[in-house]
């Protein structure tokens, strides 16, 4: 447990995070990075030990890294290919989840608690974030420069905090939603499904995802690390939890992969799947993040990657705002830019749903021969096997500028992830070498070359740093810190000589040629101190 939760509580703090699950203890330790003096609060004092979440896209490897996560800090295990199979049919559709992207593989799975103590492990190391579990949250109150957070401990005695801001990490059930009136709108599946988590499979388990799309039983089955596998089965109608649950079934559910001598269970647990998104993911002074703001069904791994889509794009805007490198209005942007994207991975998980649970032989017959026609052409193949049906990660409004130097990467777009080589010859992540700052970035330039000593002071105000990408082999002749490009893939997203601005969060913000590089900054400092 945290070392820092015997002492008493603070009285007063620039942001109060509710829930120390994964999503509140990322975005306090990404606060903590930026020296935020932050407070989480929990009911409970452990980590839940129940597996939950199990998989994690490349785009979440990411984010965890941006958190300051050390790439062997929890186990995953990489997951080659996604296999769709119906009893009819057979194999009617498959995706390449093979290789890597931005500097991460495609798609891993990963025991949750790993995940959890490896983030509180991370969050010991920043000073300005403390730790109270065992408090409950009754009430807030919203005032023009403050919210007052009335909490009560484990006997019941009341303690208030007051706090610049409040974020509601509180999960699907959150009390911070249901005190700023925020009603979760959606649709809740009718099916409940069984989760049976098996240890004990070393050199047994599968060594890829499958779906058992039957529409008799539609099972997902799928390995995970520890020698750990986990099937999830639909429940038809007249069957109850109880029953589910009983030993003997599961022994006789799972008697096609494993025999009731060799089995060894973990955990079962029935669940009912949710698709929901709130109307807003910010009331004032108060945010919401995770499954507190969206519940999206599990079908394609996305409920904890769009929480910790919503922590980096959150966190770095209050730290700039706490930090007086930007205005308050900034924070607007967070709802701007999140529920749009969390929405479109909700209808993504619905479709995908649809495919996995047909509701009988006929419409299984019908979706699933569709999808193995599909394969037969090039275009609409690519869509499943590459993972192009995935929505991108583009924001249509928000802090930044849509319409960028022709040729570039677009505003609001993520900056793609590379390998680059610093001047001491270290091999790092493109991230890593970004920092975490406002970055201006000259892409075979040098982005001081165009700056009087003003300009650089006032970009470094607002929280800003520079760095040079250059080719590889060569090297930087100016004091501006530079990196190799080692594989091309950066300098070739955009056109020479030419200048981008890019956010904490690896969003881009503006772009320009170098002979412009006074009016790009002004252009983002006017975005920030608006």
């Amino acid at each position: 447990m945290h070392n820092r939760n015997s002492t008493e509580m603070p009285a007063r703090v620039d942001v109060l995070i509710v829930g120390f699950g994964p999503v509140g203890a990322a975005l306090a330790t990404l606060l903590g990075r930026y020296h935020v003096n932050a407070l989480v609060i929990d009911t409970r004092h452990e980590i839940l030990r129940m597996p939950r979440a199990i998989a994690l896209d490349n785009e979440a490897l990411r984010l965890l890294q941006l958190i300051g996560l050390a790439e062997d800090a929890f186990d995953k295990l990489v997951i080659p290919e996604v296999k769709m199979h119906c009893p009819v049919l057979g194999q009617f559709s498959r995706a390449n989840t093979s290789g890597s992207l931005d500097g991460h593989p495609k798609l891993v799975t990963f025991y949750q608690p790993d995940l959890e103590n490896a983030l509180r492990t991370c969050l010991c190391e920043q000073p300005s974030v403390a730790v109270r579990t065992g408090y409950q949250l009754l009430d807030v109150q919203q005032h023009a420069d403050h919210v007052l957070a009335f909490l009560a401990d484990e006997q019941g005695a009341p303690v208030t905090v007051q706090a610049r801001y409040l974020v509601g990490a509180d999960g699907a059930g959150s009390r911070v939603r249901t005190l700023i009136g925020q009603a979760f709108t959606g649709k809740t599946f009718a099916e409940d499904w069984l989760i049976v988590d098996a240890n004990r499979r070393e050199n047994l388990a599968i060594d890829h995802v499958e779906f058992l799309c039957d529409h008799r039983r539609p099972t997902p089955h799928m390995p995970a690390p520890g020698g750990r596998e986990r099937w999830e089965f639909m429940l038809m109608p007249g069957e109850t939890r109880e029953t589910m649950e009983h030993p003997q079934r599961i022994a006789e559910l799972l008697a096609p992969w494993v025999k009731a001598d060799e089995l060894s269970i973990e955990r079962t647990a029935v669940y009912r799947f949710h698709a929901r998104c709130c109307t807003r993911f910010q009331n004032g002074r108060i945010f919401l993040v995770g499954d507190a703001a969206h519940i999206t069904p599990p079908f394609v791994g996305q409920g904890l990657v769009a929480g910790l889509r919503d922590v980096c794009n959150l966190g770095w805007k209050l730290a700039w705002v706490m930090n007086h490198r930007a205005a308050p209005a900034i924070l607007d942007s967070y709802d701007q830019e999140r529920r749009p994207h969390a929405k479109q991975m909700i209808n993504l998980a619905k479709l995908m749903g649809r495919a996995v649970m047909p509701r009988n032989v006929l419409l299984a017959l019908l979706i699933h021969g569709v999808m193995k026609t599909m394969t037969l052409f090039p275009p609409a193949r690519r869509l499943f096997e590459e993972l192009e049906i995935k929505p991108g990660n583009q924001f249509k409004q928000g802090l930044f500028v849509r319409k960028t130097l022709r040729g570039a990467l677009a505003g609001g777009s993520l900056l793609p992830q590379g390998l680059v080589r610093d001047p001491t010859r270290n091999i790092v992540l493109s991230d890593d070498a970004l920092g975490a700052q406002l970055t201006l970035i000259g892409f075979g330039c040098d982005p001081l070359q165009h700056l009087d000593a003003a300009s650089r002071e006032r970009w470094q105000a607002h929280g800003g740093n520079f760095l040079q990408i250059v080719l590889r082999g060569q090297r930087a002749s100016s004091q501006t810190p530079w990196v190799e490009d080692l594989s091309g893939e950066l300098l070739k997203r955009m056109p020479a000589h030419s200048l981008l601005v890019v956010r904490p969060d690896r969003v881009i913000m503006h772009s320009a040629p170098a002979s412009q590089a006074a009016w790009l900054l002004n252009a983002c400092m006017a975005l920030v101190q608006n």
